[in-house]
């Protein structure tokens, strides 16, 4: 395994994170296809062995049972000190709106409930999952500015934002003297590049680390078009995500199985190496040991120049789809 600094921050991570919204128990939350705590425990386990010391997880996976079973295999096989824990808040509810609790109020709720989850004093980076058009932006920079001081999270990062809302916030914590987001969580991987139109290039001035989700696209970059497995099936939100683009996707993903013959490794190793020349450390989903095999393995395959081209040059701008799109739309109308 190989490690870099997570942006500015003093944090060293591997350049694989383990994406733990697989872990938790299934009857729980909106995912059919998670494991239970004993293999949950099994990943970790074996994560940490191979050298992964970052992970990701939110309160909202599950309805918090990932941190809990996170947080207890941490516990279990790692000192504190040797893995760096992520963990993530969603916007106010409308209940909470109605109640007149305020941004800053819910962010330490919200901490709190999943330091509790996790069983843990503090966590490395604390992420704003998606941006809250109903909260005020100084709200939430105030709030989670106020829980770096107290020593709950060390450092701050945001997800599913566009370029200018990072800025945005950046400048304006910038100016206050307020914990600012060294990281930002999009939906980056070979058939979804969109973030290449602006967050990219911001990121790379300003020192602030990717750190992507959906790296194989809920699988469908580690396997030939046609071959299903249960994620594949039963992942719902993957499946507004890519089903309306899989034609021009399945070329791309053709060329990853091409290359990965040609190199003998997997279909993942070439798809994640092609991700890593890219960005600081993919959040790679696992709910196999063989998951982690395939993405440790991409951090040693080194892709030409050629490659790198035969990869990308089929690739159209793609609609923004998820939450990016629901988000944009609420402001902007369509945006693609």
């Amino acid at each position: 395994m190989k490690y870099i600094n997570l942006g500015k921050s003093d944090l060293k991570v591997s350049r694989i994170c383990m994406g733990c919204m697989g872990f938790g128990n299934s009857q729980a939350g909106q995912h059919s296809w998670t494991v239970d705590e004993r293999q949950t425990r099994e990943i970790v386990k074996y994560g940490l062995e191979e050298g992964i010391n970052f992970f990701d997880t939110a309160i909202a996976y599950q309805n918090g049972t990932s941190e809990q079973f996170v947080g207890r295999a941490l516990r279990d096989f790692a000192h504190r000190k040797d893995y760096v824990i992520a963990t993530k808040f969603l916007p106010r509810s409308q209940d909470e709106i109605d109640a007149g609790i305020s941004g800053q109020q819910h962010i330490e709720n919200s901490l709190n409930q999943s330091l509790a989850n996790l069983g843990m004093d503090y966590v490395d980076l604390y992420i704003y999952h998606m941006w809250d058009y109903h909260t005020p932006m100084e709200e939430i920079m105030d709030g989670l500015n106020q829980v770096v001081k107290e020593g709950k999270a060390r450092y701050i990062g945001i997800s599913n934002c566009f370029a200018w809302q990072l800025a945005k916030a950046n400048f304006y914590a910038r100016e206050h003297g307020f914990a600012e987001f060294v990281s930002v969580q999009g939906h980056y991987n070979l058939i979804a590049r969109e973030e290449e139109r602006e967050m990219a290039a911001f990121c790379y001035d300003q020192n602030i680390a990717m750190t992507p989700y959906s790296a194989l696209a809920g699988g469908r970059l580690s396997k030939h078009p046609g071959e299903i497995s249960k994620r594949l099936k039963e992942d719902t939100y993957a499946h507004v995500k890519y089903d309306g683009t899989a034609e021009v996707d399945n070329k791309i993903i053709e060329r990853v199985a091409d290359l990965a013959d040609k190199k003998g490794v997997s279909m993942t190793e070439i798809s994640l190496a092609w991700l890593l020349t890219k960005v600081t450390s993919p959040v790679v989903g696992a709910i196999k040991k063989s998951h982690i095999d395939g993405a440790v393995g991409a951090v040693e395959v080194v892709l030409s120049d050629s490659e790198i081209s035969y990869l990308e040059e089929l690739y159209v701008p793609h609609p923004l789809v998820g939450v990016m799109a629901q988000n944009g739309k609420q402001k902007a109308g369509n945006v693609v």
